[in-house]
């Protein structure tokens, strides 16, 4: 996270890469990438829309779904309606159709904001209805990642959406049609291990945290007990083949519509 610089100013913040300083409004305009070091920190759904899909093309679906908490686990409502507050969202997908260089996709984008991005019934159900929406239009299926991985407070609820997502996977594959995924920090456990694994094309931001279990756990199962320095980050899974490309933020529209253009399925 970023953290205020001591001057005490809200305009000024502390990179926590490179610890320099920066100018909020600096940061802001440079799509929250610091520009000394190339941190990538955080976006908000709204501002990822916002930045990769044609200006005004994005057209919002199944806004209003919503977990009834099934389990009536201890202090999740009370979690929920703060996250609800927060974000102004009813969940962590947001879901819906977009243009990118004015070819149609079903695109799906997580907020970490909203319970760190954790995938609970509603989430899989959006991801499985933006998979299964790309099939049946014939449209390629675009999903940014952002989250910790399962929902632990919708218990096996929440599990069966790695179920449910991954049969929504095979199914557009079986159609032949494009699903492309982007793993922002962080893409981590359930998440990793369903849908978003199994893109056609997988694309990560630089720097990104990408793994299943945490490090402290990964690290035990490991031969000594050691780990590479860069281990569960983009760079680290990009050498070991679990992605395809590092995609700078600012180059990630233009990625994204050359791949989309060379897959095809550029439905009306």
């Amino acid at each position: 996270m970023l953290s205020r610089s001591r001057k005490g100013n809200d305009a000024f913040l502390r990179c926590e890469s490179c610890r320099k300083v920066l100018l909020a409004k600096e940061l802001e305009k440079n799509a929250r990438v610091c520009p000394h070091c190339d941190k990538h920190y955080r976006l908000p759904a709204a501002e990822r829309i916002e930045l990769t899909f044609d200006p005004g093309s994005f057209q919002e679906q199944d806004a209003d779904l919503q977990s009834q908490d099934p389990l009536e686990f201890p202090e999740y409502r009370e979690k929920l309606d703060t996250a609800i507050a927060k974000t102004g969202r009813q969940d962590s997908i947001v879901r819906g159709t977009a243009l990118l260089e004015g070819n149609r996709v079903a695109a799906a984008v997580s907020d970490f904001a909203f319970m760190g991005g954790s995938m609970g019934a509603v989430a899989g159900e959006k991801i499985a209805r933006t998979l299964e929406l790309a099939a049946d239009e014939r449209i390629p299926a675009v999903i940014f990642t952002a989250t910790g991985g399962a929902r632990m407070q919708e218990g096996l609820y929440s599990l069966m959406q790695m179920a449910k997502t991954s049969a929504a996977c095979e199914r557009l594959a079986r159609a032949g049609v494009p699903f492309i995924c982007v793993f922002t920090d962080p893409t981590m456990a359930g998440v990793l291990a369903s849908y978003a694994s199994l893109a056609d094309v997988i694309i990560a931001e630089p720097g990104a945290l990408v793994g299943f279990a945490g490090a402290r756990v990964a690290a035990q199962a490991a031969v000594g007990g050691k780990m590479p320095d860069d281990f569960q980050t983009s760079e680290f899974n990009l050498r070991v083949g679990m992605i395809d490309k590092i995609v700078e933020r600012k180059d990630m529209r233009s990625t994204l519509a050359r791949l989309v253009r060379h897959l095809g399925g550029a439905g009306g």
